[in-house]
């Protein structure tokens, strides 16, 4: 079995389960290497781990110079993001197998990628080893391959990638009758996430005349104004806030809802709530331009998809309001996109399958899902 480290800045509950199928697909043949500790933010909100209870872990501020045997001997290297280059650039140049993870590197525009001093950081971690056929580049999102592409990086060599929550076998049945339709949203409240468009939306809504709850999961600088507008628009039978809570908690919250509203905007580089929507069997309604989006979501087929404005976000939403039969499909459809493709233990079997393609010279991408030869999607 092969010997297979993973680098990233620290390892969180969206990189766990992954990491788990890993393990246990290859025993001690695989390691995590953390970087740096966890920002107390990600803490806050629920993402601490308990790094003792870890087998596979590293830390690589605490036992250093065993972390550089690790990427040094390792027959194929993931490499998250981090800021310690000085470990992956001589693996790189000795020809050794390995494969780059990475979000967005132009997400705020890619106008930035005519900028001098970026290219120059862009060609000593990228651009040189272009022709390099040890060299592959993971897309944590759909519009990644496109940014790489401006800069001439990993030709050929770009495949999808992501983030794989735990998966939960999710009984269909026992979601809730739709006489009162069950909202959820979740994640930090700010401006980057719209957070705004679901009160908007609980307003329209009512006026309406639907029956209706939106569970709110989440804190953040604009957690005071959103519990304003609720008050102020008498929404407070309708708007529900829970603050930060567990993952789990979330999950068993998201099993007992219909519909996953995720509306944030381009600069979000991947969103795996939506992994984790989808996981519920929910009808998931989200904006095009994050980074998960054109990977997970098939328009109409297993969710709906919006061009990043408060109308269309709320037509769409309106098309589930009127016909009800519509979350059914859409939820059984999102489900089974995460039962047979975007779950960690197919993630780790397409991994491992790619790396014994590569040591019998060959390349052959799956159809679909992780791995899967990753297009030029252009930002929307």
């Amino acid at each position: 079995m092969p010997r297979i480290t993973m680098i990233s800045n620290f390892i969180n509950h969206h990189q766990i389960p992954f990491c788990e199928e890993m393990y246990k697909q290859l025993g001690d043949g695989f390691k995590f290497i953390q970087t740096q500790p966890m920002e107390q933010e990600r803490a806050d909100m629920g993402w601490s781990v308990d790094e003792k209870s870890i087998p596979y872990l590293k830390l690589l501020y605490k036992e250093e110079e065993e972390c550089r045997l690790l990427i040094d001997t390792c027959d194929m290297l993931l490499a998250g993001w981090q800021e310690r280059e000085d470990l992956i650039l001589p693996r790189i140049k000795q020809g050794k197998l390995t494969v780059r993870i990475s979000e967005r590197i132009y997400r705020e525009g890619q106008w930035k990628a005519i900028s001098p001093r970026g290219l120059i950081r862009k060609y000593k971690e990228h651009i040189r080893f272009r022709n390099s056929k040890n060299v592959f580049l993971l897309c944590n999102g759909a519009y990644v391959a496109s940014d790489f592409n401006l800069i001439g990086a990993y030709p050929d060599r770009k495949f999808k990638f992501g983030y794989f929550p735990a998966f939960r076998p999710c009984d269909m049945t026992k979601k809730p009758p739709k006489d009162e339709i069950q909202f959820i949203w979740a994640g930090r409240f700010m401006e980057l996430k719209h957070p705004e468009y679901v009160v908007r939306l609980a307003a329209d809504l009512l006026d309406m005349g639907y029956n209706f709850k939106i569970h709110f999961i989440g804190s953040g600088p604009m957690e005071e104004s959103l519990k304003s507008s609720v008050k102020e628009g008498e929404l407070e039978d309708n708007v529900f806030f829970y603050g930060f809570i567990s993952p789990e908690k979330v999950r068993e919250l998201m099993d007992t809802c219909h519909i996953h509203l995720f509306t944030s905007n381009y600069l979000e580089g991947w969103g795996a709530v939506v992994n984790e929507g989808m996981n519920s069997g929910l009808a998931e309604v989200v904006c095009n331009e994050v980074g998960c989006a054109p990977y997970l979501i098939k328009d109409m087929e297993n969710g709906l998809l919006y061009d990043s404005s408060y109308e269309d976000f709320c037509k769409k939403v309106l098309m589930l309001m009127e016909d009800t039969s519509l979350i059914d499909r859409l939820g059984a459809n999102a489900y089974k996109t995460i039962c047979e493709y975007w779950n960690p233990a197919n993630a780790a079997t397409q991994i491992i399958r790619f790396y014994n393609n590569y040591i019998d010279n060959k390349i052959e991408p799956p159809t679909e899902g992780p791995l899967s030869v990753a297009e030029d999607i252009k930002p929307v």
